[in-house]
């Protein structure tokens, strides 16, 4: 397949065509046109919408004295997402040591170029949230909190020669002291996620929806229907009806709107329901002639 067209620090991706038009005597006219290409990834994939979920712990050490730990964990939802959909992040942070710590979150897109057997790799910032300042002894919940996903290119995973991933960084920033972070992989891709699709999707809640109407009953005598001068009136019918003029051969009927034939049975009313077959003896298998024929 062919890698996604990309614009890095260290190397491109690109595509174009060449065309070239040999005249006898002339100069050679040359025609040159750059196109884009997507290598589709759709996030519809079962390894794409697994959860992505890690715990870390952290103890801090000020010479001889030790302060208790800070814990951090995280989850999302799936590991698959397009561009400008927004990440829903549910986190849990506990402060016990003696410092004012911040959690934060951020997206970052990793770009690894390589050439004659040796790699460069540039990491830069996409997104990034932050939470609330913790204290001694505090802790902090984040039931879904959204990180949106801005434009940017889709993840290259299959080329030789460069290779473009992402990842969320759920983090607790400690002054002083090494951050403690967890990354989660991401893929962006190209086909968004299916409704259906989505283990996180409005289904599942609907099906836990009040089902008490499956218990109701349906009355034992059906009743009739309202009759049809309840509904259509003489006026409207007589104003429905268009002249139809007769033809001779069935060509020419055609030729003519379809609209002028379905109005002029447009408001003929149906049978009665109470109508009673007048040939009970009938086989069922046969289909009895309409009344309008």
């Amino acid at each position: 397949p062919l890698a996604t067209s990309f614009e890095g620090r260290h190397g491109s991706v690109r595509y174009w065509v060449k065309a070239e038009l040999h005249r006898p005597w002339l100069l050679p006219v040359k025609l040159k046109k750059e196109f884009t290409v997507f290598e589709h990834i759709d996030i519809n994939t079962p390894s794409l919408l697994s959860p992505q979920a890690g715990t870390k712990e952290k103890t801090l050490c000020c010479w001889l004295c030790t302060s208790g730990p800070i814990s951090l964990s995280a989850k999302i939802e799936r590991k698959g997402y397009t561009p400008g959909e927004s990440i829903q992040i549910f986190a849990e942070i506990e402060n016990c040591s003696s410092r004012v710590v911040v959690p934060k979150a951020a997206i970052y897109q990793t770009q690894a170029f390589y050439a004659k057997g040796k790699m460069k790799e540039v990491r830069q910032l996409v997104a990034n949230i932050r939470g609330e300042s913790l204290s001694s002894g505090k802790t902090e919940t984040w039931n879904g909190k959204q990180l949106k996903i801005p434009p940017v290119s889709p993840s290259i995973l299959d080329c030789s020669i460069i290779r473009v991933e992402y990842s969320l960084m759920v983090y607790v920033d400690i002054p002083g002291a090494v951050d403690l972070f967890l990354n989660l992989p991401l893929v962006i891709g190209t086909i968004p996620l299916h409704p259906f699709g989505s283990r996180t999707s409005s289904v599942s809640s609907q099906g836990s929806m009040n089902m008490n109407w499956l218990g109701l009953t349906l009355p034992e005598r059906l009743e009739a229907p309202p009759s049809y001068a309840e509904v259509v009136t003489e006026e409207n019918r007589q104003s429905g009806l268009a002249p139809v003029a007769a033809f001779d051969d069935f060509q020419r009927a055609l030729q003519g709107p379809l609209l002028a034939y379905i109005q002029e049975f447009r408001f003929l009313p149906p049978p009665l329901y109470s109508e009673i077959d007048p040939n009970p003896d009938q086989p069922t298998d046969e289909i009895p002639s309409c009344p309008y024929c």
